[in-house]
């Protein structure tokens, strides 16, 4: 029987290091155009001709929260269980960013949406932190850390004493009072140097009423913002729950002349919301309102692509308008097509935000900016070492599941990565596109053999094989969500080891609310050594050929 396309041109990769993408069946849902290529291929939302196209941020940037501060934005997003987390991006127009680097090494538990605020010249990122789960339900902590800049160094975080919410927004009362609004229309009064509860939560909105009808995950009032514009205080919130259906999330807004309330909410809520499974962009919501360099308005939020679930929630740029009678009107529609970038940014520091390279000779430190951990445990930091000879990864726990891989964040469609390892001792290391420690794919070698893992378990069929010696190169490359694993040794060809398909690693089939991510791995006794990390992306269409490792 003659091979499949796919088939044929996976081996061919295997053999002569590129990919020919097949053309898109055309059964298949419509999906949004990519942007232009940037550093490594990857997707850029600059389209360099005056107009971008979304996502801004590609990949995994869940609840994007901004803070404009002079001629610069800055965000951070979820970082869940990785770290470092809390990463902080900077950007001078909305639209290129560029990582600072993590506010967050000290591991907590989960980091949930986060929010930075300015006050009296110092900066604070108050962070939510899910600290373990039980039966009655999910115990949150809230932390806060703070700088002097918002490049740091950040402070150890500071627990505030305000346990069992998330979503923390800053605000700032006519009365010169801080607070907190959280989820499901809460509202915690903070101190006045910011880092400590200072009074009891209250509930203060009851969040918009979503139609019987509509078919949402939950009702779910989160991630509440405040701004204070023209004598109005205006709350923006999420609801509808920020996965499960593709109509489920969008964005509602209400408004106070004080921050006591009462809310009126706005009658033509939601402003922001998925209406249709065919739409580019699904689970639409979490807004920040942001003004932009020349004083016009934008929303920053995030929404799942249309069949790639696995790239997690990624953040997505909007403008908005403010209507006669003082509401604000979402223009972008669906996202589909370009739209004009934000005007009136100063050039100057624009061009070195133009994404970041994720291949690395891994000479040097990159946790954070690029590489974390999962799960980590305390002391962490101590198992790599990064010099002359590459990252030195000590070995933990006896396979992929409990060795807390390093990992990065994909934002393509299609890509590939190459690695060259070296395994020293008694253990085992790897190449994985890693959901998380029950949902995983990938190889592993050690000391004259191979292994393969699939859905998180290990696979003996068919057989991954066996190697030669203790050094090699291993590669996968995801087209489309099939992902295929190939072993080099030495001057050798490509032999590839399996194919799996992984659509479903993702946050509806295994809950966490992160992204499916290559990472590099190292368990049980000894440690590996892993050198010249390369990143490519795949365009549909276009052949890639690989550098020799």
């Amino acid at each position: 029987m003659a091979r499949s396309r796919r088939e044929a041109l996976l081996l061919g990769l295997a053999s002569a290091g590129g990919l020919a993408a097949p053309a898109q069946s055309a059964s298949r849902t419509p999906i949004a155009k990519t942007g232009r290529p940037g550093v490594e291929g990857q997707r850029r939302a600059d389209l360099g001709d005056g107009s971008y196209l979304n996502p801004v941020l590609s990949g995994d940037r869940p609840d994007p929260n901004i803070l404009k501060d002079g001629d610069d934005y800055y965000a951070v997003f979820s970082s869940f269980l990785y770290y470092p987390g809390a990463v902080v991006w900077r950007s001078r127009d909305l639209v290129n960013w560029t990582p600072v680097g993590p506010a967050l090494k000290t591991p907590l538990g989960s980091v949930w949406a986060l929010d930075i605020a300015k006050h009296d010249g110092r900066y604070f990122i108050y962070i939510p932190v899910l600290v373990a789960s039980s039966a009655e339900g999910l115990p949150f902590k809230l932390y806060v850390v703070h700088a002097d800049s918002m490049d740091g160094p950040w402070s150890e975080p500071v627990d505030m004493g305000i346990d069992g919410y998330i979503d923390p927004g800053h605000a700032v009362g006519e009365d010169g009072r801080r607070y907190l609004f959280l989820n499901d229309g809460h509202r915690a009064p903070i101190t006045a140097d910011g880092l400590r509860g200072d009074g009891p939560v209250e509930k203060v909105y009851g969040g918009w009423p979503i139609p019987d009808d509509w078919v949402i995950e939950a009702f779910a009032p989160e991630g509440p913002k405040i701004l204070r514009r023209g004598g109005w205080f205006y709350l923006f919130s999420g609801q509808g729950g920020t996965a499960g259906p593709p109509t489920s999330h969008m964005v509602v807004v209400a408004r106070s002349r004080s921050i006591h309330g009462p809310w009126e909410n706005c009658p033509h809520n939601p402003i922001i919301r998925t209406t249709s499974i065919d739409e580019p962009w699904w689970s639409r919501g979490h807004a920040t309102p942001i003004q932009g360099p020349a004083g016009d308005w934008w929303f920053a939020y995030h929404g799942y692509e249309n069949g790639f679930r696995t790239l997690g929630r990624q953040m997505l740029l909007a403008p908005f308008e403010w209507t006669a009678d003082g509401w604000p009107k979402a223009l972008g529609g669906d996202l589909s097509r370009p739209l004009p970038k934000p005007k009136g940014a100063s050039m100057d520091k624009v061009a070195d935000q133009r994404g970041v390279a994720l291949s690395d000779d891994l000479r040097r430190d990159v946790l954070g900016a690029k590489l974390a951990f999962y799960a980590p445990a305390d002391g962490y930091l101590e198992r790599a070492r990064f010099g002359d000879d590459g990252l030195v990864l000590e070995g933990q726990g006896k396979g992929p599941a409990d060795s807390s891989p390093l990992a990065f964040i994909a934002g393509d469609r299609s890509y590939e990565v190459t690695i060259d390892l070296e395994i020293q001792g008694a253990g085992q290391g790897g190449l994985l596109l890693f959901y998380n420690d029950k949902l995983f794919c990938g190889v592993g070698a050690e000391a004259g053999r191979l292994r393969a893992y699939k859905m998180g378990v290990e696979q003996t069929y068919p057989s991954p094989g066996a190697m030669e010696g203790r050094r090699l190169t291993l590669r996968v490359v995801n087209d489309e969500n099939v992902a295929s694993f190939f072993i080099r040794q030495g001057d050798g060809a490509w032999r590839r080891i399996v194919s799996y398909e992984v659509a479903g690693y993702n946050h509806n089939m295994a809950d966490g609310f992160v992204s499916l991510r290559p990472a590099l791995f190292a368990s049980g006794e000894g440690r590996t050594v892993f050198r010249s990390l390369s990143y490519r992306a795949l365009e549909r269409g276009a052949k890639v050929v690989s550098r020799r490792t």
